[in-house]
């Protein structure tokens, strides 16, 4: 069938885009593989919350994460948001940082061109939600951490769903990979010292995580601070949330991090898992769970008798040995992670 001349134009659009206009993954926050809706406590080793966001402190347990946190009414047009509840009244110090972010993968903003003459301008869009009001501050940062931009944005009123869309001018200078390293890393600040605040507005060879003078969410017990419709697109305008289906999202999800299993069979002690999606790079297999009544000869086996499987090549297959012949059928279940 013939395109009209507005089909045309719609496929045109200055903005070049035909499916992957946000760049953030899981921004409306509806995948959460790992932990099925459950509160995520904050450490230094930046443990995963929703998929693909991460949570990290200088010093551990200083706030809480969650999809859906106190169960309020997120924006319209949005059925979950992620949390952050502060767990004391901490006072963050000079080079300390706290923060909830993404790590993009290089292969999806190559076109930015950032680093070069021709660095794109970008628009970053959130709806943010806190029971403090201010300023409050995030970054983006390259994969060394030795360049990135402080943002700031103002919650005007306490515990009501805002808008916040923010215009960054693409870096002519600065490392930035565009293989299947990471790209840009997204920071939304739950409280940063000196030292890793800088000016908002501009970027800088240091490496920054807020703005200087943003509100302090860990400063503030029981604080909460919360988000939705994470959008980071290329162009100077920001425009409607990129909705794609949900099978589109847990897709993209997977190519970091999903769950594999495998039915043992009587009398065979090998099995091959085929990956759902092609990882971003070789996954490190962890959270063995046995399930639907593994039989005794399995109890307390691990694939490999004991030790971690070997997984294939990110496109490959996972071989899975038992620790000795299963007698019966099971399922083993664990999880695959290549995460950034």
């Amino acid at each position: 069938m013939a395109l009209t001349q507005v089909d045309q134009g719609l496929l045109s659009s200055t903005a070049q885009y035909t499916g992957f206009k946000n760049r953030i993954i899981n921004g409306a926050m509806v995948i959460d593989q790992r932990n099925a809706g459950a509160s995520v406590t904050q450490t230094t080793s930046s443990p995963y919350t929703v998929d693909r966001f991460f949570c990290f402190g200088s010093v551990t347990s200083k706030f809480t994460v969650q999809q859906n946190a106190a169960s309020v009414t997120p924006p319209a047009g949005f059925i979950n948001y992620l949390g952050a509840t502060s767990s004391s009244a901490y006072t963050v110090g000079a080079a300390e940082q706290f923060n909830i972010g993404q790590a993009i993968e290089g292969l999806n903003i190559a076109d930015f061109a950032w680093g070069t003459a021709s660095a794109a301008t970008v628009a970053l869009s959130f709806w943010v939600r806190s029971s403090l009001t201010g300023t409050f501050g995030g970054a983006l940062r390259n994969s060394a951490t030795d360049y990135s931009y402080p943002f700031s944005y103002t919650i005007s009123v306490a515990n009501t769903w805002e808008q916040k869309t923010i215009t960054i001018t693409g870096p002519t200078s600065g490392t930035w990979l565009t293989t299947n390293g990471i790209g840009v890393y997204l920071t939304f600040s739950m409280g940063a010292g000196a030292t890793r605040s800088g000016t908002a507005g501009s970027w800088s060879a240091n490496n920054y995580t807020s703005a200087t003078g943003a509100t302090s969410v860990v400063g503030t017990n029981g604080a909460t601070w919360y988000v939705t419709g994470v959008q980071l697109e290329k162009g100077s305008t920001a425009t409607a949330f990129d909705y794609r289906p949900y099978g589109t999202e847990l897709a993209l999800c997977q190519r970091y991090f999903e769950w594999c299993s495998t039915v043992g069979q009587s009398g065979i002690s090998f099995q091959s898992v085929f990956y759902k999606v092609q990882k971003r790079t070789t996954p490190t297999i962890a959270d063995y769970v046995t399930e639907n009544s593994i039989p005794n000869s399995w109890a307390g086996t691990l694939p490999g008798g004991g030790a971690s499987p070997v997984p294939s090549l990110a496109n490959g297959t996972l071989g899975v040995y038992y620790g000795g012949t299963p007698a019966a059928n099971g399922i083993l279940r664990f999880s695959s992670s290549a995460e950034l």
